[in-house]
Formats: C-alpha cells, sequence, structure tokens
C-alpha cells in the first residue's frame, strides 16, 4: 500500500514526537514559566550610579574646577580644605543643590511635612500629623514606604555597617577581607574627614561599598529641607571625591529616623534610595552599658537559628572594639546555620545582584519582600513606637512556608515517572519507526 519512501516518512513522524517528549531533541515552548536562574539588569545595579545619572551633575563642579581635571589625593590638605568641619552650614550650599530642591519643591515631590522634635528619644510631630499615617510615614514607628528597604530575601543576610569610619573599622575590615565578605559601609562624612587612612582600606583594599549616613549623624526629620540637603549633599560630595567621581545609590538615616519629606528629599534630589533594618543588635550601647556582649550573642543566636524569611537586615556598627568583636562572634554561626551573605547594597526589589548587574539566583528561593510591593500605599508593622537606633523586631521571625521538603520531593518524583513514561514511548516508537523501515 505505502512505498518504500512513504514508509520512511511515516516512521520519522511516528518518531519525533516521542523523541521530542523525552527530551533527546530540544523544542523551544514560549508559554514556559519565567526562570528565577542568572537574568541580566541595568548596569547600574551596584552601590553607585551610572555615569548618565542627574545626580552626577550635582557633584561633578569640583573636578571640572581643578586645573589638572583629577581629584585631590584623599587626605591631602587640599582634599580636607574642601569640605566642612563639623556641622553644615545650610545658608553656604552649592547653588546646584539649593536648585534642584527648589525644582522638586516646585514640582510637588517634597511633602510639605513640619520637621519634627526629639530630646533624644522619638520624634514627636505638631498636633494632626500622625508618625503613622501615610502622609508621614515615620520609619522609627516602623511604618514601612514600600520604595525602602527593610528586609532581605529568603535565607540571605543583608550586610552592613554603621559609623564608619573609625578607629576600630580596620579590625573589622581585616576580618571582611580575610573571610571573603562584601558589605556596605554607611558612613559618616565627617569621619571620612578625620580618617581618610581608613575609608581608604574599606574602599580601595577591600573594596567595600559605600553608603550615605549623613554628614554628623543628627535626627534628620527634626531638620529643615536645607538643612536635610547639607547632611546628605557633603556626604556624598566628600565620598564622589575620594573615589574617582562614584554617585552613591543608598543611605540609611541615623537612628532610623526617616519620613515621607526626608526621604523625598533624599530620592528626588540626590537619587538615593534608603535602608532600614528588620533587626536591631543595640552593638551602638555597648561602650555605655545599654547591652552586653551576652545579650547581642542571644539575640544573633536566636534570628539566626530561626525562621529565614524573610532574610536579615540587622543593625550593626563598626563603632568600638566590642562591636566589631560581636560581629565576628556572630559570623561562624551566620555561615553553620546556612546563611547567604550578600552586601545590602546588592539588594534591591527582592532580588541579589551580582557586580556585574545580573540577578543572583539563591536556591530559586529569592522572593520578593514587602519593601519591593508594587502599591505606593504605606504599610505598617504591628508594635509599639520603637525607642532611639532600634527598629521593629516583630514580623521579623515569620515561619518557612510548610511542606517545601515534601513538595520538593513530589515534584521530583512526578518529573522522574514523567522521564521514564517519555523514555518508554520513545523507544516504541523507534521500534515501529525500524519495523514500517525495513517493511
Amino acid at each position: 500500500m505505502f512505498g518504500p519512501s512513504s514508509l520512511r516518512l511515516l516512521a520519522a513522524a511516528l518518531t519525533l514526537p516521542a523523541l521530542v517528549s523525552a527530551g533527546f531533541l530540544p523544542v523551544h515552548d514560549h508559554d514556559h514559566a519565567p526562570t528565577t536562574t542568572i537574568s541580566k539588569l541595568s548596569p547600574d545595579a551596584k552601590w553607585y550610579h551610572r555615569r548618565d545619572h542627574r545626580a552626577h551633575s550635582l557633584f561633578a563642579r569640583d573636578a571640572a574646577d581643578n586645573s589638572t581635571g583629577s581629584f585631590p589625593a584623599v587626605g591631602s590638605p587640599a582634599w580636607s580644605a574642601a569640605y566642612p568641619q563639623s556641622t553644615p552650614d545650610s545658608s553656604k550650599l552649592p547653588q546646584a543643590w539649593v536648585d534642584a530642591l527648589n525644582q522638586a519643591v516646585q514640582a510637588g515631590k517634597i511633602p510639605n511635612i513640619p520637621p519634627s522634635t526629639t530630646t533624644g528619644g522619638n520624634p514627636t510631630y505638631p498636633s494632626g500629623y500622625d508618625p503613622m499615617s501615610s502622609q508621614v510615614c515615620s520609619a522609627t514607628y516602623k511604618c514601612r514606604n514600600p520604595d525602602d528597604i527593610w528586609d532581605a530575601p529568603e535565607g540571605v543576610i543583608g550586610s552592613g555597617f554603621d559609623d564608619g569610619p573609625t578607629e576600630f573599622s580596620p579590625e573589622l575590615y581585616s576580618f571582611l577581607k580575610n573571610n571573603s565578605i562584601k558589605a556596605t559601609h554607611f558612613m559618616i562624612g565627617v569621619n571620612i574627614l578625620t580618617d581618610p587612612a581608613a575609608f581608604t582600606q574599606a574602599y580601595v583594599d577591600i573594596q567595600g561599598d559605600l553608603a550615605v549616613h549623613t554628614y554628623t549623624h543628627p535626627y534628620m526629620t527634626t531638620l529643615s529641607n536645607l538643612d536635610v540637603l547639607a547632611q546628605l549633599g557633603w556626604t556624598m560630595q566628600i565620598m564622589y571625591d575620594s573615589t574617582g567621581g562614584k554617585v552613591p545609590r543608598y543611605w540609611r538615616p541615623p537612628y532610623g529616623d526617616s519620613d515621607e519629606r526626608v526621604r523625598a528629599i533624599a530620592l528626588e534630589v540626590f537619587g538615593l534610595t534608603t535602608i532600614i533594618w528588620n533587626q536591631d543588635t543595640e552593638d551602638w550601647s555597648l561602650t555605655s552599658g545599654g547591652t552586653t556582649m551576652q545579650a547581642i550573642n542571644s539575640s544573633m543566636t536566636q534570628w539566626l537559628t530561626g525562621p529565614k524569611t524573610p532574610g536579615l537586615i540587622i543593625l550593626e556598627h563598626e563603632l568600638s572594639a566590642q562591636s566589631v568583636q560581636a560581629y565576628m562572634d556572630a559570623y561562624p554561626v551566620m555561615i553553620q546555620n546556612g546563611w547567604k551573605l550578600q552586601s545590602v547594597a546588592g539588594i534591591q526589589d527582592g532580588d541579589i545582584y551580582r557586580e556585574d548587574g545580573s540577578i543572583l539566583d539563591v536556591d530559586n528561593t529569592v522572593s520578593a519582600t514587602s519593601s519591593g510591593a508594587s502599591t505606593s500605599a504605606p504599610s505598617t508593622v504591628s508594635g509599639s513606637p520603637s525607642t532611639a537606633h532600634s527598629a521593629s523586631t516583630t514580623g521579623s521571625s515569620s515561619s518557612r512556608a510548610s511542606g517545601s521538603s515534601t513538595g520538593s520531593v513530589s515534584t521530583t518524583q512526578a518529573s522522574s515517572a514523567s522521564a521514564r513514561w517519555s523514555i518508554n514511548s520513545a523507544l516504541v516508537a523507534c521500534v515501529a519507526g525500524m519495523f514500517f523501515t525495513l517493511a
């Protein structure tokens, strides 16, 4: 009935679908689910902005004014003479910064919220301004703006240290380098000015990520718009001039004190994203008796042996010998419990960034955190207002999704059964094909 050529074509037609089903032949399917493996992102997925970011124009003036076209050597008299020696005078700001702020205000991008007041505790606002409202959204009171970063991805510790550089920083930097740990250093501008050697060690020797922690560490919501501008701008300027022209992308408010007005100035004028934290060791108070090494060890053990969802961003400092030692003591516990350490400046929208701008696949478990939500309405975390330099611990120890291991085994078994069925189908089709061919 069929000629030899027709029989060969029929054999191929019968065999081909089974081979594809068994995985012996590739096929491109447009209906596949998105993968979470390496995915290329924008080159600005680093601690600093791309060269074409608008914020560069606010700081490039010093290099242009320099007759050699280069920056003064870090630590030299010419370098240190360019910056305020203490609290910046907001009446003597670069005009480009003031113009950028005025433009943002006129465009309605800076909320008209009055400054708060504080006597060393939580900031308080005038009557009619609720710190938990969407209008104010004070981070001190644990109001979460979805554009801020509070949590790390599942199983990840976002590593970072505040208040450097200090005389105690070099020991920390050596430890980080010896253990191949990348961290973000939230630096105080005046500390860079007084300890350029430690700054150089952080930036050049260990190649750490840099972020802004203001110029003199004030409660930011208590300041006027111009004073906020000065605290952020001068810290960015000294970083820019000391790194060959890199503009930082991130900042952390001292004491976690930020609200919608301060947050908007940081973002709209300077392009800074706010990073807070979801656990606080209170190591900043070790030298004043506010906490002890034993208390920190107990807290760390609890967090590090507990659930991994959400990931941890722990408030830690390079402020004293004790705070540095507390981190070094906790590091083995992090590793023993399977945490992945990532510089907190490498975390954005629930993803972890590689240096080349690609997303790092964390065992296919990386998920978006609440800080990366698509809605713009601020959310809250239950609990009473935090004390100074403290953040929410409520909700940071949520349990892991149940049944993950069982689901994993079931999926594997189903995949294996499907593969065996496909292989058997392919073999049957091959035999049938041979029969028709020989016939």
